[in-house]
């Protein structure tokens, strides 16, 4: 069983934080920074997990980054994402803190980063 999801203390401040996020992820791929991108990419999902249509976003960002890389699991995993992330938002069942690569499984729930935990109301 899932834990009770928290209720973001501000949605404006998530979509700023998810923003910021998917800029910096952009950026990083810009000059070929793949672990860089990589690492926004997953803080993005995790500020995504509670707005369904941004959860799909990230996943179909996510997946982009498994197509450049011709990473068949991750695009795999990618697409299986998409068909459940809109719904898990809406009903709350999504693994909290989980940074959504099909490098870890689809409902481990993970650690939040602090700065994180403040924007999602998980503190």
């Amino acid at each position: 069983m899932m834990p009770k999801q928290p209720k973001p203390n501000d949605k404006n401040a998530l979509h700023l934080a998810w923003n910021r996020e998917m800029l910096t992820a952009r950026n990083a791929r810009s000059i070929a920074d793949t672990s860089t991108e990589w690492s926004h990419l997953e803080r993005a999902h995790i500020l995504s997990q509670p707005l369904p249509l941004t959860h799909v976003r990230t996943h179909a960002a996510i997946l982009g980054y498994g197509i450049r890389g011709r990473d068949l699991r991750e695009i795999g995993g990618q697409l299986g994402r998409m068909l459940v992330a809109g719904p898990g938002s809406l009903t709350g069942r999504y693994p909290l803190g989980n940074t959504g690569g099909a490098n870890v499984p689809a409902t481990e729930v993970m650690p939040i980063p602090d700065d994180l935990q403040i924007v999602l109301g998980a503190d």
